[in-house]
């Protein structure tokens, strides 16, 4: 293996890339060498190199999705995505960008607003999220109600595959309707099947106007949660978010330690004060009001957004761990789930908050607690999902929990299919090994 190292140093070094030895980590999925390339010819030519030699590699962006799945500590190589990174091509008129896929999601929407367009996607960790993050986990936040996910942004990639070939998928305008859309079997690969290293997006105008209303409930009455959610769902109004936060995370963000809803709304001017007065005409004695514009708006999501990082750390001096979830079920089945997690939390005394989209039934999960109890409470509410007819995933946790507790869950009938896709594009299986469903 020695040998091995060497020859990896000793391409590096002739080939004048930028890299370092690194220590294994505590979330796994490293590598002992990790390299920063900066453009696509270097990458292609790497990755000739180790498909040849059968090194392993592990791919990542800023590495704040390292604890996302996988059960390897370290392969050969670890190749970094933070310094590719830049925008490529931008048509205002067409409304599409292209960019480089180790850029902050953050710095596009920067870069975008000297425009007035944004791109439509809300993941979490906007700060340190890459594009090619986002698009490789498929990330996305309360606003994917209409929003939609990152398959409904992406139109064209660029993607290195482990043998060195670059390919392209889609295109670089909107109508693209020729064959097969390549771009879906990367979306949400986990970086499996090769590295993109060009994303192009279509992109939205920035609203006229915006407001976000929380709707606080005195109780914990399912019934009536049900009822106005219900209501609110099914009018005429288009809200961009409909999230549950349980009391905690409600406290957290805005202030208000109650089981709320939060709808927020972009258009122009007038269409969301209209907005806003429907919401006034369901809201009932037993329930209150809040409106937040402009700072106090923007202070709200960016708080929401930054949970994943500010619950940790990963561990405390009472050797506490953090771990994050994700759930999928059916819309109003949130409520549901939101509620039993809540009741878990008062019955077991463990540290779990939880916010999910009554509209798109997606939930996210926040749990600090000590190796059993997390374990045991992963288990819990990933029956109580299976039970409601969805699924559970475990986002964030570091790689000794991992190899106890199966992150992705029960593989489905198509796990087939998904292993056939990964034997016909990775035969070598050098490329993020165990990282996927059922250890692809």
């Amino acid at each position: 293996m020695m040998n091995d190292v060497l020859s990896i140093a000793e391409y590096l070094t002739t080939n004048k890339l930028e890299y370092e030895m690194t220590e294994p980590d505590l979330f796994g999925n490293s590598g002992q060498y990790t390299v920063y390339p900066t453009s696509e010819e270097e990458l292609s030519a790497l990755f000739a190199f180790v498909h040849m030699h059968q090194f392993t590699v592990n791919i990542q962006g800023t590495g704040s999705k390292r604890g996302y799945g996988g059960l390897i500590d370290q392969a050969d190589l670890l190749i970094s995505m933070e310094k590719f990174t830049g925008i490529v091509e931008h048509h205002s008129g067409d409304m599409t960008l292209t960019v480089k896929a180790g850029t902050k999601l953050e710095d596009v929407q920067r870069y975008l607003e000297a425009f007035n367009q944004k791109l439509a996607l809300d993941p979490f960790m906007p700060y340190v999220s890459t594009i090619g993050g986002v698009i490789g986990s498929n990330d996305s936040g309360p606003k994917r109600l209409n929003y939609g996910s990152a398959r409904d942004a992406v139109i064209g990639l660029r993607v290195v595959y482990p043998d060195g070939k670059v390919i392209r998928t889609g295109g670089k305008v909107v109508k693209n309707v020729a064959g097969y859309d390549m771009n879906k079997l990367f979306i949400s690969s986990m970086g499996t099947l090769g590295v993109i290293t060009e994303v192009t997006v279509k992109l939205r105008p920035l609203a006229k106007s915006t407001a976000t209303c929380i709707i606080s409930f005195q109780g914990e009455d399912r019934n009536k949660i049900y009822s106005f959610t219900r209501k609110l769902l099914n009018n005429s109004i288009e809200p961009i978010s409909c999230e549950l936060l349980d009391p905690v995370v409600s406290y957290e963000i805005s202030g208000i330690n109650k089981l709320s809803l939060l709808v927020s709304f972009e258009d122009v001017e007038k269409s969301v004060d209209y907005q806003i007065k429907y919401i006034q005409s369901l809201v009932e004695e037993e329930m209150k009001l809040t409106v937040l514009r402009n700072n106090e708006e923007k202070q709200l999501w960016d708080r929401l957004y930054q949970l994943p990082f500010d619950k940790g750390p990963e561990h405390d001096k009472d050797e506490k761990l953090f771990a994050v979830a994700k759930i999928g079920t059916i819309n109003l089945n949130v409520i549901d789930i939101l509620l039993k997690v809540m009741e878990i939390r008062k019955k077991d005394n463990i540290d779990i908050y939880t916010h999910g989209g009554v509209g798109h039934g997606l939930m996210q999960l926040y749990i600090k607690g000590k190796e059993r109890e997390m374990i045991e409470t992963l288990t819990k509410i990933r029956n109580i999902t299976n039970e409601n007819g969805g699924y559970c995933i475990v986002k964030h946790l570091p790689l000794a929990q991992r190899l106890v507790f199966d992150t992705w869950g029960e593989t489905k009938g198509a796990q087939y299919l998904l292993e056939g896709i990964k034997t016909k594009v990775d035969p070598k299986k050098i490329l993020n090994r165990k990282r996927y469903v059922g250890g692809i």
